[in-house]
C-alpha cells in the first residue's frame, strides 16, 4: 500500500500579485489511438510516411465515402476507461463538428459531444514529497484527427498532409482540479505512463502523439471551495484554452505565463475574455489565437453515417480481466515484496520496460541489491550515454550474476563495479570472467592475517597512532586492500586488523 498524504491546495501567492489568487487548471488530452489503422479506415498510421500516402477515400472526404468504426480502437478506448477506474457506458454516439480548416477535407470533425463512450474517472496524481491528489476524469470520448498543414516549405504556399487525417484520437477531459504548472505537468507524466503501461497510446509528445489543451482561470482564495460546494464554474473565473501543448516544460512555463497575464489584467481592473492561445516557447508568453469557440459556434448534430455505438458487458469484462498490473499497484507490490523505498519504486515502475527488466534481475538475486544496482550503476551509465532500458548492453540475467557473485562473498563491491564495467563494454558471462581474469574475492583468513601482518611490522608508529585513535585503524585496512588489488574481503579485513591492534 503506498503511504501518500493526500493535500488540499492552498492559494498559490504569484510573484508581482498584490494580492492571492488561487489559480485553477483543467486539462483536454488527446491521445493518439495505438492502432495500426484509422477509426473509420483501414488507412496505416505508420508515422513519417510520405506525404499523403496513407489515406483512403473516406480520409480525403471523397463524395458518397462512408465511415466504417475501427473495432479496435473501441476496444482501446474501453481499456483506457478501465485503467482509469472509469464508467464505461454500453451504448454511446457520434456526432459531426462542424469547421472548415483546409486540413480537414470533410468540413466536420467526427467526435462524441453528447454521449461519449467514457465517463467518470480518476487519476491519483504523486507530486514527489509524498503528497498525492486526485485529479478527476470528466469524460474520454473518441475522435477522429485532423491533418497538417505545412507552412515552411514555400514562401507564398502552404501544403496539406492527410496522413493523420482520421486517426482515432481519446480526448481525455479532466475537471479543473489542477492546481499549478508542477502539477499539471505531473498529472500529464502520470496519465502517459498508465496509458503505455495499457499499451493504448505510445505517449510520444515529440511526434504529436500526445498533446493538450490546457485551460488556465485565476479567482480569489475561497472561490475554488465555492465551485466545488456548488459546481459552479462561474466561481473559477473566466478561463483561456493554450492550444496543442505537446512538452512538459512548456507547459509549466504556458501556465506561469498566462496565470500572471490574467492576474495582471485584473489587479488593474480590467476584465479576462475567454479565448484561445497559443505558447510560444521562444518568447515565453502565450498569444491571442482566436475567440473561444462554444458547442453552438460548431453545429453539432448526430452523425448521420454511423449508427448509436453499443458494446456487451460481457466483453468490457474480458477487456477488464486482460488489463496488466498498472503502475500504482506495481509500485505497491515492489515496495511489499522487495522491500524498496518510495523513490525506489518510483523510479523502476516509471516504465515498463523498466520494470520487467528489474523484476528479471531481481527474481535471481536480492530485491534491494538489484534495485540499488539497476538505478544507480546501469541507469546511470545509460543516460549518461543517452540510452534507454531497451538498449542496454547488460542484460538482466548477467547484472543478476554479478549481483548473486557479491552475495556469495566471490568478489567485493569494488570488484564487482569493474567486472560491471567488463561486462557493460565487452559482454560475457560474470563468473566466468571473475574466474579468468583472477578476480576472485581472497576469503582466506590465512592470507589475509599475513597481508595485516606485514603492513602493521612496516608501520609502528601508525600502530601506536590508531592504539590512541582507534578511527585510525581504517588506515590499515586501506593498505591491506591495496596490497592485495582489492580482493580481500573487507569485512575479513576489518575484524583482524581490529583484533591485532588490540593486541589480538
Amino acid at each position: 500500500m503506498l503511504d501518500l498524504t493526500y493535500d488540499t491546495p492552498k492559494p498559490k501567492v504569484i510573484p508581482g500579485a498584490k494580492q492571492d489568487w488561487e489559480l485553477v487548471i483543467g486539462m483536454e488530452v488527446h491521445a493518439q489511438v495505438s492502432s495500426k489503422a484509422k477509426l473509420f479506415s483501414g488507412a496505416s498510421t505508420s508515422f513519417g510516411a510520405e506525404p499523403n500516402s496513407n489515406v483512403a477515400f473516406v480520409d480525403a472526404g471523397m463524395p458518397g465515402m462512408l465511415p466504417v468504426i475501427n473495432e479496435f480502437c473501441v476496444e482501446q478506448a474501453v481499456r483506457t476507461g478501465l485503467g482509469l477506474k472509469a464508467e464505461i457506458h454500453l451504448r454511446s454516439a457520434f456526432d459531426r463538428k462542424n469547421y472548415f480548416y483546409p486540413d480537414l477535407p470533410q468540413g466536420y470533425q467526427i467526435s462524441q459531444l453528447y454521449h461519449p463512450i467514457v465517463g467518470e474517472g480518476e487519476v491519483l496524481v504523486e507530486m514527489g514529497d509524498g503528497t498525492a491528489r486526485t485529479v478527476r476524469i470528466e469524460r474520454i470520448h473518441l475522435e477522429q484527427d485532423a491533418g497538417k498543414s505545412i507552412h515552411d516549405m514555400d514562401p507564398s504556399m502552404s501544403f496539406v498532409d492527410l496522413n493523420r487525417t482520421g486517426v482515432a484520437l481519446m480526448e481525455i477531459v479532466s475537471r479543473p482540479d489542477i492546481r499549478g504548472p508542477e502539477e499539471a505537468a505531473a498529472y500529464v507524466t502520470k496519465l502517459r505512463q498508465i496509458l503505455r503501461y495499457l499499451g493504448t497510446c505510445d505517449g510520444n509528445m515529440q511526434n504529436g502523439n500526445l498533446r493538450a489543451d490546457v485551460n488556465v482561470s485565476v479567482c480569489a482564495p475561497g472561490q475554488y471551495e465555492k465551485y466545488q460546494a456548488t459546481q459552479d464554474f462561474s466561481h473559477l473565473g473566466t478561463r483561456c484554452e493554450i492550444k496543442n501543448m505537446n512538452s512538459l516544460r512548456f507547459i509549466q512555463q504556458a501556465i506561469d505565463f498566462e496565470a500572471k497575464r490574467q492576474i495582471a489584467i485584473l489587479e488593474s481592473g480590467g476584465s479576462v475574455h475567454q479565448e484561445t492561445r497559443l505558447y510560444d516557447p521562444d518568447k515565453g508568453e502565450t498569444r491571442s489565437m482566436r475567440s473561444k469557440e462554444e458547442a453552438h459556434d460548431y453545429r453539432y448534430f448526430p452523425c448521420p453515417d454511423l449508427l448509436p455505438l453499443e458494446i456487451e458487458q460481457e466483453w468490457v469484462d474480458h477487456i477488464e480481466a486482460t488489463l496488466p498490473e498498472l503502475p500504482d499497484a506495481k509500485k505497491a507490490r515492489f515496495m511489499g515484496e522487495f522491500g524498496l523505498s518510495d523513490y525506489d519504486a518510483s523510479v523502476l515502475t516509471a516504465d515498463t520496460a523498466s520494470a520487467a527488466y528489474f523484476e528479471a534481475v531481481a527474481a535471481g538475486s536480492d530485491g534491494k541489491l538489484a534495485a540499488n544496482w539497476v538505478i544507480n550503476e546501469l541507469f546511470g551509465r545509460l543516460k549518461k550515454e543517452d540510452h534507454d532500458i531497451t538498449e542496454s548492453p547488460v542484460s538482466p540475467a548477467q547484472l543478476s550474476g554479478i549481483i548473486m557473485l557479491i552475495k556469495a562473498g566471490d568478489i567485493s563491491g569494488k570488484i564487482a563495479k569493474e567486472l560491471f564495467e567488463i561486462v557493460y563494454t565487452e559482454g560475457g558471462d560474470p563468473a566466468e570472467i571473475v574466474t579468468a581474469r583472477g578476480m576472485k574475492q581472497v576469503t582466506d583468513t590465512g592470507a589475509i592475517e599475513a597481508a595485516v601482518d606485514e603492513i602493521i611490522a612496516a608501520n609502528p608508529d601508525q600502530v601506536e597512532k590508531a592504539k590512541q585513535n582507534p578511527k585510525l585503524a581504517g588506515w590499515f585496512v586501506g593498505q591491506v586492500m591495496k596490497a592485495t588489488g582489492g580482493k580481500a574481503n573487507p569485512k575479513a579485513v576489518n575484524e583482524i586488523v581490529s583484533r591485532k591492534l588490540a593486541g589480538g
